[in-house]
């Protein structure tokens, strides 16, 4: 249940306040640029996953990582670093580099069960359902687990992952569009707060989310003949609050996707209501966060939704979108409320936690 109380600080933010606002910008110095050129060039020999903070030292960068940690935790919640020169590097150097700077930054954590430790966000073409999940939905059409629809062209509902930060590192931009848009889940509380506190209690309810795509195999679906069920699926409330500290975590992919298995407890009429004015809200409050080759785009998912418009390549012209993903837990990271343990594994400030658990066959 919610407290009705209007959360405060400099994580409540709209699109409109802060769009104007250069407090979650930084910018590399070429002093730092220089030091991770040396630093690639110290693991060029090794594979980017085995790269630890010992082995890619830095010297030039511990205060700024120290302030982008903080304003993560602490201020905004976003935070966009400049300056990388991905031009100069190939992909593997590239996440050298981007991992080597990750773990001085956090933790990077497994982002599917098979391992995953950084994903290349790019459009795989036709077979991602395929390839990444994909069931059908009760209208017969084709339903894309979330992990296939990070790797289409298609538009990202605002969501979050499972992690403390997220990262992106732009490599490359699409010809047109793939725009990341940014809400402050704060605000987007305070707003459906003054509006509807009825449907505030609702998404401080539990919502049922699937594993498909997620944790399950690419062959397990919802419903019947698939491997959805309640046994399979899990319930969390979209807003949860503890000590002063705010959280969200929020899909509507998985809960969808839950929707379908028949032993599922079906959505109540509050609930999608609440879905819905969260949405609308959400738009309402945001703001677009333009990403160029060389920027870092890193967002605190408990504070913060993301999405993204459809976007459209030109290869030929060198505008095939990609940017590289980490996820990270942070060591200044909050609390968590009773009950986030079945996603988060530890709810404690300051403990490592999140990603999603490997699976050895």
């Amino acid at each position: 249940m919610s407290t009705r109380t209007p959360l405060t600080g400099p994580s409540v933010w709209t699109g409109a306040e802060i769009k104007n606002s250069d407090r979650w910008i930084r910018d590399l110095s070429q002093d730092a640029v220089e030091e991770l050129d040396m630093a690639v060039k110290a693991v060029r020999s090794m594979p980017w996953q085995e790269i630890t903070k010992y082995d890619f030292p830095l010297f030039e960068i511990p205060d700024l990582l120290d302030d982008i940690s903080d304003e993560l935790e602490n201020g905004s919640g976003i935070m966009k670093l400049r300056g990388f020169p991905v031009d100069k590097y190939s992909e593997d150097d590239l996440r050298r580099l981007y991992y080597g700077l990750g773990t001085h930054l956090g933790t990077p954590v497994f982002q599917n069960r098979s391992g995953e430790l950084m994903r290349a966000i790019r459009d795989e073409g036709a077979h991602v359902g395929r390839t990444y999940g994909e069931t059908k939905d009760q209208q017969g059409g084709t339903f894309l687990s979330s992990y296939a629809r990070t790797l289409t062209n298609g538009g990202l509902r605002f969501h979050t992952d499972r992690t403390d930060v997220v990262g992106l590192l732009c490599v490359r931009q699409a010809r047109a569009g793939g725009v990341s848009t940014l809400a402050s889940t704060p605000a987007i509380h305070n707003a459906i707060l003054a509006r509807r506190p009825d449907l505030l209690d609702a998404l401080f309810g539990d919502y049922w989310r699937s594993r498909f795509g997620e944790e399950g195999t690419v062959k397990d679906g919802p419903g019947a003949g698939g491997g959805t069920s309640k046994a399979t699926a899990y319930p969390l409330p979209i807003f949860g609050l503890r000590d002063g500290k705010f959280t969200s975590h929020y899909s509507l992919t998985f809960i969808e996707a839950a929707q379908m298995a028949p032993d599922v407890p079906k959505l109540t009429s509050a609930q999608k209501d609440a879905i819905e004015m969260l949405m609308t809200t959400a738009q309402e409050l945001c703001f677009e966060m333009t990403l160029e080759p060389g920027d870092l785009q890193l967002i605190n998912s408990h504070v913060t939704y993301h999405g993204r418009t459809p976007f459209e390549d030109d290869a030929a012209s060198g505008h095939d979108r990609l940017l590289l993903r980490l996820w990270l837990t942070m060591a200044n990271n909050r609390p968590l409320p009773e009950g986030h343990e079945i996603l988060w594994q530890s709810i404690e400030a300051g403990q490592p936690r999140g990603g999603i658990k490997q699976v050895t066959v």
